[in-house]
């Protein structure tokens, strides 16, 4: 199994890394990665590998194989991938990761805001949204929302994470807020986001990569509200 480096520290660019497997498609599984592979809304990383003694591999995204354990480094096309057992250097597109940790850190904040079930969202490095069961469209106010979405990331509340296990996790529903996307289960524990001191801001399972304070975040803006069906309301933010 690939070792995720970005579960420990979601800002390191680089790696040193070694090839386990090229895939019947090319897709390249290494030993150990910074690259996060598309999951829980979030995409796969882009960036590339760079080859001992040959050059750089461009990958274009990063996903789970079909037994959703296995991280497969997905070159671009015409790229040359590198040989299993060769020793590459895994170099993130750090300005699309950095866009996309502010991004998902902002959806957090959202669904801390707006007291509503989410059923579906994604995040994008320049327009994300969350989807919200919202019975009465009224109840939620743009303008307010924009203005408390901003204060939340200027008070600069810390982002860290703890770790409770699957039992922990089912005995404590209530955790679970997005409907559509079951956490991330099966290991024997699973990862909390933690916002504002013991999760006074919010507290729930994730295992994309986020900020360390909100104010990493810097201004946004709610875009738009839309109805999408007789309940879904898809709120629409994007970096200011």
């Amino acid at each position: 199994m690939t070792e995720q480096l970005y579960r420990a520290d979601a800002y390191l660019r680089d790696c040193t890394a070694r090839v386990l497997a090229v895939n019947a498609r090319g897709g390249i599984v290494l030993d150990r990665t910074v690259f996060y592979a598309a999951a829980g809304g979030q995409p796969g990383d882009k960036g590339a590998l760079q080859i001992e003694g040959v050059g750089p591999c461009p990958i274009a995204t990063t996903v789970y194989d079909a037994d959703k354990t296995t991280i497969v480094h997905v070159p671009a096309e015409g790229a040359l991938p590198p040989q299993p057992g060769q020793a590459v250097r895994a170099v993130l597109d750090w300005e699309l990761r950095s866009r996309l940790m502010r991004m998902h850190t902002t959806l957090h904040l959202l669904s801390a805001l707006v007291k509503f079930p989410v059923t579906g969202g994604q995040v994008n490095p320049d327009d994300s949204r969350l989807d919200f069961d919202i019975e009465d469209a009224s109840a939620v106010d743009k303008d307010k929302l924009n203005a408390d979405l901003n204060a939340l990331i200027a008070a600069n509340h810390p982002v860290s994470e703890r770790w409770i296990t699957d039992a922990e996790l089912e005995a404590n529903p209530q955790l679970v807020r997005t409907m559509s996307v079951k956490p991330p289960m099966g290991t024997g524990r699973v990862r909390l986001v933690v916002i504002g001191e013991g999760g006074s801001v919010d507290l729930q399972p994730c295992g994309g990569t986020h900020v360390k304070a909100t104010a990493e975040i810097g201004p946004v803006a709610i875009t738009k509200i839309e109805k999408k069906g007789k309940l879904n309301r898809r709120i629409r933010v994007s970096l200011a």
